[in-house]
């Protein structure tokens, strides 16, 4: 396959991954079940600061990846930067327009559908190969410094994250549960999945087990 059309399918992947993963956080939002610990903080940073989820998205990510530069000693990236900002946004587009309304699922449906759709977004990203999330940066950063499983360093990152949201009056409830249960559980089965029957190629963690990221 010609270099050129090979990267213009991974960007594509990637494109696809970001739209159905805002989908179904902007879903998680509108089940009114609580939310992901990162909208959780941005949701509750609105209730004080004139933001939108995607400009509040953007300074998380910055802040993580100010941080992993200067333990590592290297330059910011910016993919997961754009990453935050492009999936912020169109979940305030989503959220304006509230496609879901005509969706004829009870709330709890609602929050099936989104973690489904954020495990998939998730999968996709990651076989892109291009805009790994800045959190996750930060915490492989946090393992590799602090010889800490990575699930511990993540972990940490997204408690303080939603317990922060939290405290400023974000939609933590079972959704949130729901997220960091389950679409960490999907991602992989997800990316296994897409690599056998659908045949699209792992660039972002070829032969690697999943937990090494996530």
């Amino acid at each position: 396959m010609p270099i050129k059309r090979a990267r213009r399918q991974n960007h594509l992947l990637y494109l696809v991954g970001c739209l159905v993963f805002s989908c179904g956080a902007y879903l998680f939002i509108h089940s009114e079940l609580g939310t992901d610990p990162l909208d959780v903080f941005c949701l509750g940073l609105m209730r004080h600061v004139p933001v939108t989820v995607g400009i509040s998205q953007t300074l998380v990510a910055v802040f993580c990846l100010v941080v992993a530069a200067m333990w590592t000693g290297r330059r910011p990236l910016p993919a997961p930067l754009f990453t935050f900002f492009f999936c912020g946004s169109i979940i305030d587009l989503l959220r304006r327009s509230d496609p879901a309304r005509l969706l004829p699922l009870p709330a709890t449906g609602t929050l099936a559908l989104a973690v489904l759709l954020c495990a998939y977004g998730s999968a996709l990203i990651i076989m892109s190969g291009i805009g790994i999330r800045a959190v996750d940066v930060l915490a492989i950063t946090m393992a590799m410094k602090w010889r800490w499983p990575f699930w511990v360093s993540k972990g940490l990152i997204e408690v303080t994250l939603m317990l922060s949201g939290y405290f400023m009056g974000g939609p933590l409830g079972v959704g949130t549960i729901c997220f960091l249960v389950g679409v960490d559980l999907l991602i992989q089965p997800f990316i296994a999945a897409s690599s056998r029957i659908l045949h699209i190629p792992n660039l972002g963690l070829p032969g690697r087990p999943l937990q090494t990221i996530r």
